[in-house]
């Protein structure tokens, strides 16, 4: 096995690139180019990782299909065959139809004295599953006999390892198109996929694994995604602070019915680390949020005019009343950086002059939409927004010409051009809970008040998304966290550091 082989963690990496399946294919085209075989470096870094999964003596089956996928699965078996393990291979694909490179893996299995099956042999068991099906070119729903294939495999009493992506799962999108390969390792080859993150991707992938196949990908490709891993450490507090270096940041909504989504907003910023919060409540019944007394309350209209704030954010509980309309209006006008979120969004689906004048400010806008909000910005329904979540932040980062978080399993962040884009890996299903988004709109607030945007927005998606991990390891379960408890979580991990997992007594118990 050469170093090229090496197969890693691609959790031990900082932020890896993404590719998109028409960068992968370049990729290969280039490596085809430079002479590089990269099907037989692909089979040898899935033998390598199926030798690490199983015992020695324990037989695997493969399943490889009709295109290069299934090529690389033909050189893992004929290597594995080639050190005495028992495999047994089951290829429908018509030998004549492979393309060149997997039909001459086929001959070198087969000449080596590899067996091949028309199907699944019955009464017959194995310690692993091997799906070399279809590769990251599937774009068409898997029906017929290649869907049954799949369900078949799925219910084997065995796990299954995925070559570089489940079967019948889009790379792009992780959405299952039809029927998917749901697998408890994906060993992805040259670069990792949005799709691994999204959508049906984390159900599908189980534990992913990195090859890269010994190629300098930015040869060829450079990638405009990153996966987010991390948040980077708040710039040091120096000895001879005041709350004033800290950030200034205003939060304006909270109509009547709504004050909380703004309040607790507000509190995610002073557990973000942000100096001096205000928030300019709609329902002026309130002289002081009881529960976090250190957040000033101030008139919306003040705030909304952004005079003396390093960052305005605008939209938790905001309302759609035409006081609203007005506020809003005039935070489009502000000089500082602006988060939007929630009604501030829905406003600006319903109003395009308003939409205009967001898309023409001169300082950054960051919008925090969920695919619902989403929808409505870009005049389409949910569904379609879900099922091209990458396609549809660019565009709404270039319509708005702002930082787009499109929110959900696998968050988007997108750059204000619509090419370079971050998608995140932390998350817990603990975060489908009232209030989390509010909660995510203040920490970004913070944060931009500290850091340059992009470092600020991937690290304030990651810290909200380990939040909820930490907040589901305290509970237990994914059931009854709530947004307070977040805002809690988020305070610790960031003292401790971002990478320090919170302690087990949870938010409020632990003497902080």
């Amino acid at each position: 096995m050469s170093a090229t082989d090496e197969v890693i963690d691609p959790d031990a990496l900082p932020d890896p690139p993404l590719y998109l399946a028409a960068e992968i294919r370049r990729l290969e085209l280039g490596a085809a180019a430079a002479g590089l075989a990269l099907m037989e470096r692909a089979g040898a870094a899935a033998a390598q990782l199926i030798d690490s999964l199983i015992p020695d003596e324990d037989p695997v089956l493969f399943l490889a299909g009709p295109g290069n996928n299934g090529g690389d699965a033909w050189v893992a078996a004929r290597l594995l065959h080639a050190r005495g393990r028992a495999v047994t291979l089951v290829c429908r694909a018509d030998p004549a139809g492979l393309p060149a490179d997997a039909a001459a893996a086929r001959l070198a299995y087969v000449q080596a004295g590899g067996a091949v099956q028309a199907d699944i042999p019955a009464r017959q068991t194995w310690s692993l599953a091997v799906d070399g099906l279809f590769g990251v070119g599937l774009t068409r729903p898997v029906r017929g006999q290649d869907a049954r294939l799949i369900e078949h495999i799925n219910a084997l009493p065995c796990p299954r390892l995925a070559l570089d992506l489940p079967s019948g799962l889009s790379a792009d999108n992780g959405r299952a198109l039809g029927r998917a390969v749901a697998a408890q390792h994906t060993l992805a080859f040259l670069g990792l996929k949005p799709g691994y993150y999204g959508a049906d991707g984390p159900e599908h992938c189980g534990t992913l694994h990195l090859a890269s196949l010994g190629l300098a990908q930015q040869a060829w490709v450079y990638p405009r995604g990153r996966l987010i891993t991390g948040a980077p450490a708040l710039p040091r507090r120096a000895r001879d602070s005041h709350k004033g270096k800290y950030g200034r940041i205003g939060i304006v909504g909270g109509a009547p019915g709504w004050a909380g989504a703004a309040l607790l907003a507000a509190r995610a910023v002073l557990a973000a680390g942000g100096g001096l919060v205000a928030a300019g409540l709609l329902d002026g019944r309130l002289a002081i949020d009881p529960g976090q007394p250190e957040v000033m309350l101030r008139s919306a209209e003040e705030l909304a005019a952004g005079s003396g704030l390093d960052v305005l954010a605008v939209g938790p509980g905001l309302g759609q009343d035409g006081r609203a309309q007005s506020l809003l209006k005039t935070a489009l006008t502000c000089v500082c950086p602006l988060v939007l979120d929630a009604d501030a969004l829905n406003l600006l689906a319903i109003h395009p002059a308003l939409m205009n004048m967001a898309a023409e400010r001169a300082v950054p806008t960051v919008i925090t939409p969920h695919p619902g909000e989403a929808a409505r910005l870009l005049g389409a329904d949910t569904e379609a927004v879900q099922g091209d979540r990458l396609g549809c932040a660019r565009a709404l980062a270039r319509r708005l010409h702002a930082w787009t978080v499109l929110k959900g399993l696998g968050s988007i962040v997108a750059a204000p051009e619509g090419e370079n884009y971050w998608v995140n890996a932390s998350g817990h299903p603990a975060l489908a809970a009232p209030g989390m988004g509010d909660v995510l709109t203040g920490l970004i607030a913070a944060r931009l008040a500290r850091l340059p945007v992009q470092p600020a927005l991937t690290g304030a998606v990651w810290l909200h998304g380990k939040a909820g991990e930490d907040g589901a390891a305290w509970l237990g379960g994914a059931e009854g966290l709530r947004a307070g408890e977040v805002v809690e979580l988020v305070r610790s991990r960031i003292n401790r550091g971002a990478s320090a997992a919170s302690g087990p007594n949870g938010p409020g118990r632990d003497g902080k």
